[in-house]
């Protein structure tokens, strides 16, 4: 059975592009409730995306399918307090993962069995 990490890369850029298209179409979802609600939002996706390379106005001009400033203009409304809250909130759990995950990285070598780390076994 398939997994992440061994999915095939047609099958993903297949599901991210159909995700950016839902994103674009449903331009009523605002970025602050889905970062309040999921940590992460359309900017996210496309600097996700500038990580290989590309600036972070073309890697969003991708998912947004025009410049950020355009978009924001024609569909962003202003955050209430409340929506701050919460995306500040649930950002909190996005950096706590983040630390989880650098702590398992930075255990692993520690904890590998020496035929991992010893390259005389």
């Amino acid at each position: 059975m398939p997994t992440l990490d061994t999915l095939d890369d047609a099958t993903a850029a297949k599901a991210f592009r159909r995700l950016v298209r839902h994103l674009r179409h449903r331009s009523d979802a605002q970025n602050i409730d889905m970062m309040g609600l999921a940590g992460f939002c359309r900017n996210c996706l496309g600097d996700w995306i500038a990580e290989d390379g590309l600036s972070k106005d073309e890697a969003r001009e991708i998912v947004y399918g025009m410049p950020f400033a355009q978009w924001k203009a024609r569909h962003q409304i202003e955050a209430t307090p409340e929506q701050l809250a919460r995306m500040e909130e649930s950002l909190q759990r996005n950096h706590v993962e983040d630390q989880l995950d650098d702590a398992l990285d930075d255990s692993f070598p520690a904890s590998d069995p020496p035929a991992m780390t010893d390259p005389s076994r």
